[in-house]
């Protein structure tokens, strides 16, 4: 099994659930015991204390979820040292059996769309030779330069049997200033809907999905069941559940009959369940992670079809 869409299924499937758990460590919400033992004195500190902390969550998710996302911006932040933090840890991932998704939202045009697309997936060529740099499952695209600036990662992906998702209705509050705008009769975000369809259909797997996903936000659940009516081949990432205001209800919709089609993503709400000074914060993180995994199940079982009532 090596298409993209049937490992994540397959994935999903394994573990029993549809959760995926997004790293997006913060300096201030780490635990003290962390802190305190890097020290705050640079960048290469707070880069260390991000390994150690992600890693160990990594070591509390890795039995329960199928994905996790690393939020490369938190690993930028911290220079080179967090960059070969973020390295690590998706190798350490794999290594757990997770699936990965590198959130950077990537798109540049030509041969700097291309570079984008060797680093996220099959590595970057020097001279003969390909050199592994993130080698994710999947990466988050910004789709606004068009098909053009997406086809270097599209290719990259198929190469590297690896996936991408388009970022199509987002999560954010300010997400209708352009995704809204009516063009030939239609909001933008339905145009960017129709072209990640015909994406996907160009590389389906046996379980009916594409390698082609879309970013469709939990905090919109009218478009969301919208969406999965007019995309049944493109699996969803969903964020904006938990911490940002989605619920079980609002995700519902972005699974299909069969209970698949959607990866839904909490950072916040799995990664920071806890105060800083709280010596158990490895255990609430597990209890959050059930309890994404219980509100999941619940979107799912809401999803499914219902049995009829039989007449009196």
């Amino acid at each position: 099994m090596s298409h993209f869409a049937d490992r994540l299924a397959a994935a999903v499937r394994a573990k029993g659930n549809a959760v995926c758990v997004g790293l997006d460590p913060r300096w201030e919400s780490l635990p003290n015991e962390i802190r305190e033992r890097h020290g705050d004195t640079g960048l290469g500190a707070a880069a260390a204390a991000f390994e150690e902390f992600c890693g160990r969550v990594l070591d509390v998710v890795a039995p329960l979820v199928p994905v996790v996302k690393p939020q490369a911006a938190f690993f930028e932040a911290c220079g080179p040292a967090g960059m070969a933090v973020l390295q690590r840890l998706l190798r350490k991932a794999r290594g757990l059996g997770l699936m990965t998704i590198l959130d950077g939202k990537r798109n540049d045009i030509a041969s700097t769309a291309s570079a984008y697309a060797d680093a996220a997936f099959g590595g970057t060529r020097i001279g003969n030779h390909r050199h592994a740099v993130w080698e994710a499952d999947a990466l988050t695209v910004n789709p606004y330069l068009g098909r053009d600036a997406v086809e270097p990662f599209l290719r990259s992906a198929r190469e590297a049997e690896a996936g991408v998702f388009i970022l199509v209705r987002t999560s954010n509050p300010g997400a209708g200033q352009f995704q809204d705008l009516l063009c030939d009769g239609r909001p933008l975000y339905r145009h960017v809907a129709a072209a990640v369809a015909d994406w996907a259909r160009e590389n389906l797997g046996q379980s009916g999905f594409g390698d082609v996903g879309a970013v469709v936000g939990a905090t919109y659940r009218v478009e969301l069941a919208e969406l999965r009516r007019l995309l049944p081949e493109v699996i969803f990432l969903v964020p904006g559940f938990g911490a940002q205001g989605g619920t079980a209800t609002d995700i519902a919709p972005a699974f299909r009959a069969d209970g698949l089609g959607a990866v839904v993503n909490s950072s916040r709400g799995v990664l920071f369940p806890f105060k800083p000074d709280d010596a158990a914060w490895e255990r609430k993180i597990e209890e959050a992670a059930r309890a994404a995994i219980a509100a999941c199940g619940e979107a799912v079982r809401n999803a499914l079809p219902q049995p009829a009532i039989p007449e009196r």
